[in-house]
């Protein structure tokens, strides 16, 4: 039987040793911290308990079809539709409701902002052909040369979906009042992107919220890791907690093994599940990878809000999107002069909206994510205090009401407890998802042509950001296994 190690217990780690085992293979997992899950895990505090990191289930089908192919019975991880799928809140008083019916939504553009239901139904329909056609090209697709991307079909297709344009430029083919340019662009922020500096091919995900709906996973996400580690543990595939992964064994171009603080262990096989940049630390003078002259640049941070409330918001859906009186103007201060928004955006979680069991009877529990900068060149300690209580108060005001009073617990996490966590630079989403970092320019499944038996996935790996697309990317680096290596 081959041996394979899995670096690192995040979703793409776990997914891809599910998936690894069922094909026969004997799996190890070697997980740094103390426990599976990486950025999925929960901040608690006595009955208090809601997700640390992400919250949005966008793409539902992937996420349980991959499950199902690696083994996992779809029936273990209940998912919650949220419809209405959000609230935009903007500076000017307006607030916009994104439906799942398209009927419905443009009746509510149409409300807000006469004349734009044309632009959204025109959007719809063109991103009816071109969603599968750029599912199949670019999330389902590695590119192990520059010429597997550079095709003329793909060529044709990345035009269709204006690649060459920003995701703010892309959809302002669509519409023109500002305010649904940010409703249609901020979308970008879930895989740590500006709306100005995200090709246009991620406009993909406004298209997908409203076609698959928006989810949130029962209990929440944090509960997935749990339910994976289980099964693969049931299966006899293995899980080293506290075990630090120092180095890998590479000879002639090939992979041969693992070193731990308990010594150097042989393998046929490694799936690396760490931020990617960090790899190349574990691999010293290896002839076969190629020099980086330019270091990756990380994705955006989070100051993140926890809070326990002695209190419930009757009318507050579970996703909310506040902006300020300009939603470019903030996030160029965050993504161009790297600094802290003078007038902050941020998105609350209020999982009580659709998950009665998430918080107790009469209570909530709530999480704000603010988008700032990666972990360097702020001091976060002084800064991000008065940050979160600038939100705490603008949210109450905006949205929920009393908040303040009703606080019983808040924790806040900053990117550099990001940074010290081991994601690359502070950044809450892996690499930015800017055009020199994305498709055939973002590390691939099989990072390196010329290294046999190491294999790559997470946040920073192609195709992205996100649980189910780094669940596709776990899947593709094992399906390129199989392939190259066999049982």
């Amino acid at each position: 039987m081959k041996r394979a190690a899995v670096v690192g217990a995040g979703i793409g780690g776990l997914t891809s040793a599910l998936l690894l085992n069922r094909q026969g293979w004997d799996v190890t997992v070697y997980e740094r911290g103390s426990r599976v899950g990486g950025r999925i895990a929960f901040e608690q505090e006595g009955e208090y308990r809601i997700d640390q990191g992400p919250t949005i289930v966008l793409l539902p089908e992937m996420l349980l079809g991959i499950l199902e192919e690696a083994g996992v019975d779809r029936s273990k991880v209940e998912l919650l539709r949220c419809d209405p799928l959000y609230r935009v809140h903007y500076h000017s008083g307006r607030v916009m409701t994104k439906k799942t019916d398209r009927a419905e939504q443009t009746a509510e553009i149409e409300r807000l902002f006469p004349g734009e239901g044309r632009g959204f139904n025109r959007f719809m329909k063109d991103m009816d052909t071109l969603f599968p056609a750029g599912r199949a090209a670019f999330l389902e697709q590695m590119f192990p040369r520059k010429r597997d991307f550079f095709t003329p079909s793909l060529m044709s297709l990345m035009g269709k979906l204006r690649a060459h344009k920003s995701v703010r430029k892309a959809v302002g083919d669509y519409f023109e009042h500002e305010e649904l340019l940010d409703a249609y662009s901020l979308q970008s922020l879930y895989i740590g992107g500006s709306p100005f500096g995200t090709p246009g091919i991620y406009s993909l995900l406004p298209y997908a919220e409203h076609e698959y709906g928006i989810w949130m996973v029962k209990g929440g996400y944090a509960a997935l890791p749990a339910i994976l580690e289980q099964e693969l543990l049931s299966r006899g595939g293995k899980i080293k907690l506290s075990t630090e992964v120092t180095g890998l064994e590479i000879r002639n171009g090939i992979c041969e093994g693992i070193e731990t603080a308990d010594g150097a262990e042989k393998v046929d096989a490694v799936i690396y599940n760490g931020d990617f940049p960090n790899l190349s630390g574990l691999m010293k003078q290896v002839p076969e990878v190629p020099v980086k002259r330019k270091p990756y640049r990380p994705s955006s941070g989070c100051v993140l809000i926890y809070a326990g409330v002695d209190k419930r918001w009757e009318d507050a859906t579970t996703h909310q999107f506040f902006l300020p009186p300009s939603l470019d103007g903030s996030l160029r201060q965050v993504f161009n002069e790297r600094r802290i928004p003078a007038k902050p955006s941020f998105y609350v979680f209020n999982p009580a909206a659709v998950d009665e069991t998430a918080a107790p009877p009469g209570q909530s529990v709530l999480y704000f994510l603010i988008p700032v900068p990666d972990a360097e060149g702020v001091n976060w300690e002084q800064e991000s205090e008065a940050l979160a209580e600038r939100v705490l108060e603008e949210a109450e005001e905006r949205g929920f009401p009393g908040l303040r009073a009703a606080l019983q617990w808040k924790k806040v996490r900053t990117p550099a407890d990001a940074a010290r966590d081991g994601l690359y630079g502070g950044g809450s989403f892996g690499i930015a998802p800017v055009l020199f970092q994305s498709g055939v320019y973002r590390p691939q499944p099989k990072p390196f042509s010329k290294i046999q038996g190491l294999y790559a996935a997470g946040a920073s790996v192609h195709p992205g950001g996100g649980v189910p697309i780094v669940m596709q990317g776990a899947r593709m680096a094992v399906n390129q296994l199989m392939k190259e290596m066999g049982k």
